[in-house]
């Protein structure tokens, strides 16, 4: 069984859990650790976890909101941590204490329960990295943090049958916000974030029978709002507004579970 649950997504940090069982065995990897662990902490406790109970950390690029408190809480659990070398380099080669592992392009990371595959994603940082997921039977899907879906991204995202996927602004509600004109374009450019329709433009793209679960995260809180979110990756499955989770930036989503 593979199910997972976001613990917050957004500019303010990011985090979520895979969980994957077979039979006796449970394996849990967080992926993103953009929190205080403070913070992290209440969240997982919120999802009924400890940190004793990870078996890993994932980071998918060096961004504060993705990165956090990683270090402090890989060494304190001991804890491994898979990361791209440029991610690694790009934090100026912090001391994991022996835990850190080298993530790369289609590599699968075997965590007994599941497999993790990283693949490359068009973004501003130095070898950004985002995740497929499969028990065998049932495959997950997390694509946040990218500017556009190239052919490669596509491709590791069909067949899925639950993703996670950025839907970060409404292209007018940031014309019209107070973002100067720099940062708007970098926000709407190729290596930056998704827009609504953007994302709606991929799930097209991917969509299939047997793509269940949504989950619209990375939402920008002055750009864009659930409603526009869900609305235009609703109109993009052919489904109601409803049946799109989003990933709130304080709650995240409840427990998901992943069916082939």
């Amino acid at each position: 069984m593979l199910r997972f649950k976001n613990l917050g997504s957004g500019s303010t940090g990011n985090a979520t859990v895979v969980e994957g069982r077979c039979g006796t065995l449970t394996r849990r990897l967080l992926i993103d650790c953009g929190f205080g662990i403070r913070q992290l902490q209440a969240r997982l406790a919120q999802a009924q976890l400890q940190p004793d109970d990870l078996d890993g950390i994932f980071i998918t690029h060096e961004h504060s909101d993705h990165i956090g408190c990683a270090q402090a809480l890989a060494v304190r659990y001991r804890v491994p941590v898979w990361m791209s070398q440029g991610t690694y380099s790009a934090l100026g080669a912090p001391d994991f204490d022996g835990l850190l592992q080298v993530a790369h392009d289609m590599h699968a990371i075997d965590m007994g329960a599941f497999n993790a595959v990283p693949f490359t994603v068009p973004h501003d940082a130095r070898e950004p990295l985002q995740l497929r997921f499969t028990d065998g039977a049932s495959h997950l899907g997390l694509l946040t943090d990218l500017g556009h879906a190239s052919d490669h991204v596509l491709e590791q995202l069909k067949g899925c049958n639950a993703l996670m996927i950025e839907a970060n602004h409404d292209p007018a509600l940031l014309d019209a916000s107070r973002y100067p004109l720099f940062l708007k374009r970098r926000v709407a450019g190729p290596y930056e974030h998704l827009a609504n329709e953007a994302t709606g433009s991929i799930l097209r793209a991917v969509r299939h029978p047997r793509l269940q679960c949504v989950v619209a995260a990375h939402l920008s809180a002055r750009n864009n709002t659930a409603t526009l979110a869900q609305q235009a990756l609703g109109r993009a499955l052919d489904t109601s507004p409803d049946d799109i989770t989003v990933a709130s930036p304080t709650a995240g989503t409840p427990w998901l579970t992943v069916t082939g």
